[in-house]
C-alpha cells in the first residue's frame, strides 16, 4: 500500500490567489484522515490535489516519494477519488457505472460482475442495480458512486463530503466501510464537515483562512 504526502503546497484554481497556502500532510496506509473545515474552506481543493486533478502551484504532492503529475497519473498508482457530485453517468444502470470503473482500470468483466455486486450490497443497493442513474434518488445515487470507489480498491481513497445526503444510518454504514477500507490497508482520506464522522477518524486536519492546522494528529 502506497502513503500519499502533501509538502508545503501552495494550490489555487487558475490564476486565482491560492485558496490553501503552506500544506503539509501525509495519508498514511491503515488509517483514516479527516479533513474538517467550513464550506469554501478548501476541503475539495486539497482532495483535487491529492487526486492530481489540481496541480500545486508551490511545493509537492508525492505518493511513495514520486512527484504526482496529473489525473492520469495518479490513476495509474491507484489512487481513487469519490467526488462530492458523484460524477455518475446518467445514461447507465447503477450496476453499469461500476462495472465501467473497474474494467476501466483493469479488471476482467468477471472482476467487474463480482466486486459490483459486494460493492452495491453493503449499500442497500442490490435491488437496485438494474435502475438507470436519473431514476435514483439523491441518496441513492450517493452511495452508488461510494459504491463505485470502493470497488476499485484502491491503494489510496480520496473521498469528498460523501455522507451529505446520507441519513443516520446510512452514513455510519458509510463510516463503517471506509474503516474496512483502512483494515484492508489503504490510506483514507475522508473531507467532512459533520464533527461526527470527523470523530470517528483517526487523525483530523482542520482548514481555515488558507492555512491547515492539526486538529488531532
Amino acid at each position: 500500500m502506497k502513503t500519499l504526502t502533501v509538502e508545503a503546497a501552495d494550490i489555487a484554481w487558475g490564476n486565482d490567489a491560492p485558496v490553501l497556502r503552506g500544506v503539509t500532510v501525509d495519508a498514511r496506509p491503515g488509517e483514516i484522515l479527516a479533513i474538517t473545515g467550513t464550506s469554501g474552506a478548501g476541503k475539495t481543493t486539497l482532495l483535487s490535489a491529492m487526486a492530481g486533478l489540481l496541480a500545486p502551484v508551490a511545493g509537492k504532492v508525492l505518493v511513495d516519494g514520486e512527484p504526482l503529475a496529473d489525473r492520469d497519473h495518479a490513476v495509474s498508482l491507484n489512487v481513487v477519488l469519490i467526488p462530492q457530485d458523484n460524477g455518475l453517468a446518467a445514461i447507465l444502470t447503477a450496476a453499469e457505472n461500476i462495472s465501467v470503473a473497474v474494467i476501466a482500470t483493469g479488471g476482467t468483466p468477471a472482476e467487474a460482475r463480482r466486486r459490483t455486486a459486494e460493492a452495491l450490497d453493503p449499500l442497500g443497493l442490490s435491488g437496485q442495480a438494474n435502475q438507470l442513474i436519473e431514476e435514483l434518488s439523491g441518496g441513492q445515487q450517493q452511495r452508488t458512486a461510494i459504491a463505485r470507489g470502493l470497488a476499485l480498491r484502491g491503494d489510496v481513497l480520496l473521498a469528498d463530503e460523501i455522507t451529505s445526503e446520507l441519513d443516520a444510518a446510512n452514513r455510519q454504514k458509510v463510516l463503517e466501510l471506509l474503516r474496512s477500507e483502512a483494515t484492508r490497508g489503504a490510506a483514507v482520506v475522508f473531507a467532512t464537515h459533520d464533527p461526527e464522522a470527523a470523530a470517528a477518524c483517526d487523525r483530523e486536519l482542520h482548514l481555515a483562512e488558507g492555512e491547515a492546522v492539526w486538529a488531532r494528529r
